[in-house]
């Protein structure tokens, strides 16, 4: 195979493969990131004292349990603060632990069973140790407000058609992308006519594209924060955005950091390594045209 055929078709396998790693990482972040629930819940455990959070949690809350209480008007900020204060105890986490596991485990039940009813989860375990330590903090009315069976919908049932989609399709990609990946560039160096070129333009690619992965996750969180419909959670979502992103901008500049340091010891070695030196010093030293030879007559 001619030289220049195998460098462009080295190119073109090299160029394929770089292009697949963010997305690849992308279905393995979704894959076994957020599919898994206990990490899931352990990713989403500190959030729980993050004040952004507990104050969004806290107006959700408050505003429910007024609403069903119909309480007078005067005593609806006592109900809020006390609400707050019990975003700040240890109480607060176990329910915020259970909260995040009942939902996350009824979204993917749904999404795996093929179940065409709307995700819903029982809040009535929250109300109730709600209800207790408020009672425990002596607030006016805590044994009025009602612990039921409330069926709050979490995904609606139109949903779960696109969503059960996209499932299927990252869980096939999260394995074969990286793979398809891996392939592509190992034949792509291959093939090549000069393998530590195609070495280094496969890191280089590599690190690129860790930072189109690094701009994508910071373009989602852009448009995430955009389309909220309340203003005034945004820094609360942001906080959840940012952690459930968290591995995935690490393999971004993991990525960036490999691609670039096995470039960079490509250069060198191909500079200042033995062989480089061996064929510096069989050149020879190159000859002065100032001296010529001089012709003896006979």
């Amino acid at each position: 195979m001619l030289p220049r055929l195998r460098n462009t078709l080295s190119a073109v396998l090299i160029a394929l493969a770089c292009l697949l790693v963010p997305f690849g990482a992308l279905a393995a972040w979704a894959t076994y990131g957020l599919a898994d629930t206990g990490r899931y819940v352990s990713t989403m455990a500190p959030l729980a004292t993050d004040p952004a959070v507990r104050d969004a949690v806290a107006d959700e809350v408050g505003a429910g349990i007024t609403h069903e209480v119909r309480m007078e008007r005067s005593l609806r900020p006592f109900v809020q603060d006390a609400v707050r204060s019990f975003t700040r105890t240890e109480a607060f986490h176990t329910v915020w632990d259970a909260g995040n596991r009942a939902v996350h485990a009824a979204v993917l039940r749904a999404v795996r069973d093929g179940d065409e009813h709307a995700v819903t989860v029982d809040l009535a375990p929250v109300t109730a140790q709600l209800k207790e330590q408020l009672a425990h903090d002596h607030v006016p009315l805590a044994q009025r407000i009602p612990v039921r069976h409330t069926e709050v919908a979490v995904l609606p049932a139109a949903d779960l058609a696109r969503l059960r989609k996209g499932y299927d399709v990252l869980d096939i990609a999260s394995f074969w992308l990286p793979v398809t990946a891996a392939a592509l560039a190992v034949t792509g160096i291959a093939v090549a006519a000069c393998r530590r070129r195609a070495v280094t333009a496969t890191a280089l690619g590599t690190a690129l594209g860790g930072v189109l992965l690094a701009l994508a996750v910071a373009i989602g969180r852009r448009l995430t924060l955009a389309d909220l419909p309340d203003p005034a959670h945004q820094q609360a979502a942001g906080a959840i955005y940012d952690a459930l992103t968290a591995t995935l901008r690490t393999v971004s500049w993991l990525l960036v950091a490999l691609g670039l340091m096995v470039a960079l010891t490509c250069w060198l070695t191909g500079r200042y390594g033995p062989l480089a030196r061996r064929r510096r010093g069989s050149a020879g030293p190159a000859p002065d045209p100032a001296r010529r030879p001089t012709r003896v007559r006979a």
